[in-house]
């Protein structure tokens, strides 16, 4: 993998990002949005919009990049694209860990704009520090980005692409933590549980949430998630394949 490539590749990415206005709404107004309807759904319950608000903050990003990925990256392929560039020095992990940066500063720019309008516009209070739930957005939002490229390649058409996110998404926005505490679930849930990576991204959030410093656990969670990233698109590029007949 060429680092002068990658960065190309990131390049070439975000110009076209920028040019697809929908896309860059998606991204960046959805979240907040979203936040502001929870923020009316749990109008003078201010500890409980605190606690799910502080949560949806990493599974938006999850959700969006997975999506944005996934059809952009079918895209590339059934439109001939992918195997143009891959006639070049251009190698699938150059391609793959391209679209990785680029949408981790997509996903930079979304996670401050989400987060400053549930501090700053809908007082949405933590323990920790804001930062640190840019951060873990950030990450999260990574990892969708790794799981949209990996499912992409066994998609041929958006349908397709789309019909990938209650089958990987949803049932870890299920198993997270958020609607029932992991402890409580049936043992074989839990055990699931505790192997899908977004369940340690919430369970970074909710550290986030109860102290003021950054814990050993939110950091070990971290790592997790970030591993988890990096075997996905080691995954995406073993599978990933020029063209969609």
């Amino acid at each position: 993998m060429s680092l002068h490539i990658t960065l190309a590749t990131a390049g070439r990415i975000l110009r076209q990002l920028r040019h697809d206005r929908r896309t860059v709404a998606l991204l960046l107004v959805v979240p907040a949005l979203l936040l502001t309807l929870l923020y009316f759904m749990y109008d003078g319950s201010g500890a409980t919009f605190d606690r799910i608000a502080l949560i949806m903050l990493g599974i938006f990003p999850f959700v969006i990049m997975f999506l944005v990925t996934s059809i952009a990256m079918l895209r590339e392929r059934t439109s001939g694209t992918l195997e143009r560039l891959l006639t070049t020095p251009l190698g699938k992990l150059d391609l793959l860990f391209g679209y990785g940066l680029a949408f981790g500063l997509a996903a930079a720019l979304q996670g401050a704009v989400a987060t400053g309008a549930a501090y700053w516009l809908l007082g949405l209070q933590t323990t920790g520090n804001a930062g640190l739930v840019v951060l873990i957005a950030v990450v999260n939002a990574v990892l969708g980005v790794a799981l949209g490229l990996f499912c992409s390649a066994f998609a041929r058409t958006e349908f397709q692409a789309v019909q990938f996110l209650p089958v990987v998404v949803v049932p870890q926005i299920l198993l997270c933590g958020l609607f029932v505490p992991r402890e409580q679930m049936v043992g074989w849930l839990e055990g699931i549980s505790n192997a899908l990576p977004l369940t340690y991204a919430v369970e970074a959030l909710v550290q986030v949430g109860i102290s003021a410093d950054a814990t050993a656990t939110m950091w070990r969670d971290l790592v997790i998630v970030a591993g988890a990233t990096v075997i996905a698109l080691v995954l995406a590029a073993a599978t990933l394949r020029r063209r969609t007949p």
